[in-house]
This record gives structure tokens, sequence and C-alpha cells, in this order.
């Protein structure tokens, strides 16, 4: 029977609940909320479900030691208590992550090198010879998290941030991440029951994560390779039953669209979808706002429009008044889910949402706000059984403030942001008189990623090392890179 540890799953400011109950339902035991944080216990067969199938974690972190330091020798001599030999040998490389929030260790690189330290100096004293740095494809990859003098050192299982699922094959200007995506679908509840519209699409990152969503899909199918297959104890016979096991992914009975007035964020998002291998459950057409049509299906609308900040349009506040006319006017009898970040922006929508979500989009404290679009007022809707608001939406609104505290959270960010870029994206800020500016910056040429002939190609390129397994997997294709998926 394998033993169950401490584990962490990193995600963004608020989206805490969602990934707590992500992990309820795959079964880890004694889960608690934290700040961007939801710890829990497991074993080492949830370890690697939890890296591959959750979709609103950026990272897995395996504690292997709790101390408290008043220094940074404290650090380093804590360090050395560490039988390293566990996890290393002078062959293998490995990299120190830090995170720290504390007015004694101001720099976060100083305690990365005081824990690197303290390794190598271990293994000399006891092999003369010691292992060596890789910051880009180290053997081990540790995280140091210190909070004032209380310190946790970790294995991270995951390696690259779990965002970079690995369908993304080229981005538009400012594009949401894709735990923050998956994030906000499940909060909204849909789960594939309806049609899924998002006429601002962008590169098609919500379009692709509903898809994996209302089919339960893992989002680690695309990925190539985590952090734990460099461990020791790799168990690979277990997680290829893991990456194999297709038993809990379900058929998607509606479509999922997508809509966008710039033509290079259509072709975008249409090879993203192509990538994903989800041509079938997604189409993405060139529309503008403005000539949104009711749907003909019972739908959901989750979108993110420009703020003003990353991205703009020439007209910010007239595209939200748009949004909203077309709502009221061609989406009766649906709800719709928006996230923005300036209020004027929600004003303009001239819309009462019913919820009204705080969530962090990069260093953004953004809204995520819930529409419902019904015929007549408000009195008939309800005399008639409509409910505005459900018990758990009073709920999450009596909890809207609470970002209040932890205002000092969003100077930290920026400080953050070095040690982890993986996470959470540093973004630039643009205000629209850089519009010009901006255009100009698109004109220059740029390195583009490997592009593929077709579907086949790129789900058999992310995917070639694990050609040893048995490829009758409906998620995989055969060694002549043949689609063989199930067809529901």
């Amino acid at each position: 029977m394998n033993t169950e540890f401490e584990l962490i799953a990193k995600t963004f400011m608020g989206l805490e609940p969602v990934l707590a109950q992500e992990l309820t339902q795959l079964g880890a035991n004694n889960v608690e909320i934290g700040r961007r944080m939801v710890s829990f216990t497991g074993d080492k067969h949830l370890m690697y479900r939890a890296n591959f199938a959750l979709h609103t974690a950026l990272k897995i972190l395996k504690p292997i030691r709790h101390f408290k330091a008043q220094s940074a020798d404290d650090v380093y001599n804590e360090v050395t208590k560490i039988d390293w030999s566990q996890y290393l040998d002078n062959s293998k490389t490995f990299a120190v992550d830090s995170v720290v929030f504390s007015e004694e260790f101001k720099h976060s690189k100083f305690v990365s090198y005081k824990v690197k330290d303290a390794i190598v100096d271990q293994f000399r004293e006891k092999t003369g010879s010691r292992p060596n740095i890789s910051v880009s494809n180290p053997d081990l990859r540790l995280n140091m998290h210190i909070a004032e003098d209380r310190c946790t050192l970790s294995l991270d299982s995951s390696g690259d941030s779990l965002h970079r699922r690995g369908y993304r094959q080229e981005s538009v200007e400012a594009p949401l991440n894709e735990v923050l995506a998956a994030g906000l679908i499940l909060m909204s509840g849909w789960n594939g029951d309806t049609d899924f519209i998002d006429p601002m699409c962008g590169s098609g990152t919500l379009l692709i994560e509903a898809a994996l969503i209302a089919h339960n899909m893992a989002p680690g199918l695309f990925r190539k390779e985590y952090a734990f297959e460099k461990w020791n104890d790799y168990d690979r016979e277990m997680f290829d039953s893991i990456y194999n096991d297709d038993s809990q992914e379900r058929e998607f009975k509606h479509h999922i669209y997508g809509y966008d007035i710039d033509i290079k964020a259509v072709n975008t998002a249409r090879l993203n979808v192509r990538a994903a291998g989800l041509n079938s459950d997604i189409t993405i057409e060139q529309r503008d706002i403005k000539d949104f049509e009711q749907p003909k299906e019972k739908s959901i609308i989750i979108t993110n429009p420009p703020y003003g900040e990353r991205i703009s349009t020439p007209n910010l506040l007239d595209t939200y008044r748009v949004i909203g006319e077309r709502l009221k006017h061609a989406f009766t009898g649906n709800d719709a889910w928006i996230l923005s970040y300036r209020e004027e922006c929600f004003d303009q929508i001239g819309l009462k949402p019913s919820i009204k979500i705080p969530v962090f989009n990069g260093s953004l404290e953004c809204e995520f706000r819930k529409y419902q679009l019904f015929d007549g007022r408000m009195k008939v809707f309800r005399s008639e059984g409509g409910i505005v608001k459900t018990e758990e939406e009073k709920r999450k609104m009596a909890e809207k403030h609470r970002f209040k505290k932890n205002r000092e959270f969003k100077r930290r960010l920026e400080e953050e942001a070095e040690n982890e870029s993986g996470d959470i994206r540093s973004f630039k800020f643009h205000s629209l008189e850089r519009q010009e500016e901006r255009e100009r910056a698109k004109k220059q040429p740029k390195q583009r990623q490997r592009r593929f002939d077709n579907d086949e190609d790129r789900y058999y390129h992310s995917n070639e090392r694990r050609m040893g397994r048995d490829r009758n997997n409906p998620k995989g294709f055969d060694r002549n890179g043949n689609k063989n998926r199930k067809k529901y």
C-alpha cells in the first residue's frame, strides 16, 4: 500500500476553492485552502494524477522539510540536515526556485544560492565532487518558500508550469492563461450541458479549455513531460496506466463557438484547436461583436474582452456598450459571464450582474461577473419562479471583498514575478495612446514556434517519448502517426 504524504497545489488568487473541489473529486485527503495554494495529502499515484488531470493547478509541490530560519546561515544549516543522496547524485543536475515574503530575506535569489551551496557542500564533503546546476532542464527541481521565518523546502513534481498544456501553437497579444481560463469555466458551473460561446475568443484558450472540461479530458494529454519522471523513485508503469486511462471521459452532445473581429486571432485559434484535436467540437469564425445574433440552442457565454491595460480597442468603452446591447437583445434566456478590470467598462454594459467574483489576471484585480438575460421585468421573472441568485452565489457575493486584506499581495506580485515567471506571467501595461506603438511592434519579425502539417503530426510529436506504450489507447496515435481516438 502506498504511503500518503503532504502535497501542495499552487494556483492563482481567486481559484483556490475551485482547485480544492477538483482535488476532492480526485480523491485527495486533508484538503485545506490557503493563499494561492491548496494543501492536501495523497500517495504517489495521486501526485501523478494531480499533475496530469487538474485543470486549475500551476504546480504540484512535495514538501520534504519545514523549518524556521532567522538568517541565511539558518537556511544553510537546515538544508544540510537533509540526506540529499536520496534525491541526487553527482551525475545529475538540479535547480532551486525561491519565493520570499520576509523582511529578513529580501532577495529570493540569495536564498536560492544558500540552498544550492548547502547541497553542493554536502556532496563535496562526502564524495569529493558535486552535482551541477541546470536552470533550463534540471534533473531535480526544488522550491523554497519563505513567509517571515517559516520555511518550506519542496520537490517540484511538475517542472514547467502546468498552464503550459502543450496545445498552444501560436498566441495573440495578452493571451488568457490556460489555468485561469479553466478556472473561470469551472466557476461558472458549466460542464458541457449547453452550447458554449466566446464572442471575443482571441487565440481560443477559453474554447479549448471548455472542450476539455466538457469531455472531462485531462489537460496533461498534450504535455511532453513532468519533473517527477526524472526522480529516482519514478514508477513509469503507474504513470502509463494513468495516461492511458480514458474511463472518466464523456460524450459532449453540444457545440462550442468562437468569434473574433481580428482574422489573425481567428487563424491562431483555429491552429490551436487543430493542435488539440478538437475540430469536431469547436467552430471559429470572424465576426464583430456588434453582429452577434441570438443562438438557436441554449448557450452560455464566457468571454474576456480587452481591458485597456495589456490590450485595447480603438474605442474601449463603446465595445462594452455594444456587448451589453447584444446581450440584452440577442442572448435572452441564457447566462453570460464576463471577466474585466475597469469599473467604467462594466458600467457601459448597462446590465445588473447576479454575481461578482474577484479574481487576479496577472497582477490585475479583476471581477468575473454573471449576467442573467431574460425577457421582461425582473419582478415577472421572479414571480414565474426564476432565480436571480442561488444560495451558493449569495455566499460567494458575501466573500467578494475578501481580497481587500491582501492588498499588499499586489505590491509583491511584481517582485515575485521574476521568481515565478512560469506561474504568473509578467504583463506589460499599456495606455490607449500607445496603440500605434504596439501596432508597429507587431510588424517586426519574430521567431515562430515549430509548425506541424496536421493534428496528427502535432499530437504525435508532443507524445513521441511515449511511443513505447500500448498505442491502442484511444487518446493516442499508433507508431505510424494514425489517429486512433474513440469516436463518440
